[in-house]
């Protein structure tokens, strides 16, 4: 129900009475980049979702036949392979594929799989460095490049000419320090794929100028597209998250989507929730304030009459990040360093530009378990400006048991959050399954961007299965 005038909202009206997103941002005092403060909304209808397609195997089964065979996928970061003979090995369900610089300014995706009886040539979760791709059974090799480099016994294979086995490739394209990778030859390029608006969006971002300064992954009892759509709304910080909901205006974020694989939504922090509105007061925000890595915070002054805590945030968190990074921050908007932006590029990335939530999330589909998903998350923290050596950080793989807050790396205010975020999706598998109810109701506003993701899995459902044919894979000469 609408809260200031007790009515309830028409179909497709937008957003929370009370003041916007952009109201908020527009009184900061270093002001937002264009993309900020751009606004992308659209109705898309009300009806329910069905839940089929988070409790069906056989759902996910054509999912893996019709859509991830489709879609552009982040595989790694270039820093994981910055030199010529590095690879990194990315599965998608019972696809892998070896990620392999060639050349300085070249990555290729090779199917993982030896041409001769089809034995993987890299261990799934690996990375390294390699002069040749040689298969463990047989001792079948091939070059970086993806030619074939020796048969044992040739004179036994006639029959297989060694010019017709190179090993088939996925296409490749890089975008912001990260290397996307596509199975299908005849699907639209990457930056088609995303549009121009949403394109412009990443490319003022500059993430190739950052590197992953944590990376965590955790296998989560429910299916993948409930995983993704359960960080999709800020619509479920007040009771999830209420210990982080007074400062954060949750159910009057923004919501944003771009073409047909991308959305977003801005939720502005240091402020009231509407939810809390006349409870707090502004020394209580800054108080009470743990969204974002509080790592680099030491202490919350006092806020002056005159000041806000939003305010004051920002400006401690900016100082905070410049010492930290051996960087400087003061080009980058109070916005910019407070605030969660989150994208999601269609099917399972979600970008984070901003300073203080700096992420990366990746969702995965067990193959062997629909009720099942691996939900990663990456924090891309900006290169020292001095160019001092930063490492790369290694992935740590969490139990299902562990919380978020055990893996090396992680802020503990954000691993309870994440945990909170989590906990939450057994009991949505479980109760959907229980359900007597056919579907899930969308709000129109505030889980938009659950609707347009949707709409883009059902396009793809209603595609004709494709299967990657390995002699149209290959590399021509």
């Amino acid at each position: 129900m609408n809260v200031q005038s007790g009515k309830l909202q028409k179909p497709g009206e937008a957003r929370h009475p009370a003041q916007s997103t952009q109201d908020i941002i527009a009184r900061d005092k270093v002001k937002a980049p264009w993309w900020v403060a751009s606004e992308s909304y659209q109705y898309m209808g009300s009806e329910d979702i069905s839940k089929q397609r988070y409790i069906s195997k056989e759902y996910q089964d054509e999912e893996f036949r019709r859509l991830w065979t489709r879609t552009w996928q982040f595989a790694c970061r270039e820093e994981h392979i910055p030199e010529v003979g590095d690879y990194y090995v990315y599965d998608i369900g019972t696809y892998s594929f070896i990620v392999t610089r060639v050349a300085k300014d070249e990555v290729r995706a090779y199917y993982n799989a030896c041409l001769h009886r089809g034995t993987k040539l890299r261990a799934s979760g690996t990375e390294g460095s390699a002069r040749e791709f040689k298969c463990s059974f047989h001792g079948w090799s091939w070059n970086i490049d993806g030619t074939n480099k020796s048969m044992l016994c040739p004179w036994d294979f006639p029959h297989a000419d060694p010019k017709e086995y190179g090993l088939p490739e996925a296409r490749v394209e890089l975008l912001a320090g990260f290397v996307w990778i596509n199975m299908d030859p005849s699907a639209p390029t990457l930056r088609e794929y995303l549009g121009a608006d949403a394109l412009a969006h990443i490319e003022a971002w500059k993430l190739e100028d950052r590197y992953v300064a944590c990376h965590v992954a955790k296998p989560i009892p429910c299916n993948w597209k409930l995983n993704v759509e359960a960080f999709m709304e800020a619509y479920h910080v007040p009771d999830t998250h209420p210990q982080v909901s007074p400062t954060n205006a949750d159910v009057n974020s923004q919501y944003d989507t771009y073409g047909d694989h991308v959305n977003r939504f801005i939720s502005t922090l240091g402020v009231v929730s509407p939810e809390h509105a006349g409870k707090y007061s502004e020394q209580d925000v800054l108080d009470m304030f743990t969204v974002g890595d509080s790592s680099i915070v030491t202490d919350k002054p006092t806020v002056p009459e005159d000041g806000n805590a939003r305010q004051m945030m920002a400006d401690m968190f900016r100082a905070g990040f410049e010492a930290a990074a051996k960087t400087r921050l003061d080009h980058v908007s109070d916005s910019e360093i407070l605030d969660c932006f989150s994208y999601t590029l269609f099917p399972n990335c979600f970008l984070f530009p901003g300073i203080s939530l700096p992420m990366v999330y990746r969702f995965r589909p067990n193959p062997n378990n629909h009720r099942e998903s691996l939900y990663e998350v990456l924090f891309l923290r900006p290169r020292p400006a001095d160019g001092s050596h930063v490492e790369t950080a290694e992935c740590v793989t969490l139990e299902r048991h562990q919380s978020f807050k055990e893996a090396a790396g992680m802020d503990a205010g954000f691993g309870d959050i994440l945990d909170q975020d989590t906990d939450n999706l057994i009991l949505q598998q479980e109760g959907l399954e229980a359900s007597a109810k056919g579907g899930l109701t969308l709000g129109d506003y505030q889980e938009i961007r659950i609707r347009h993701f949707e709409k883009a899995v059902d396009r793809y459902m209603a595609m004709d299965p494709y299967v990657p044919d390995w002699k149209n894979l290959q590399r021509k000469a």
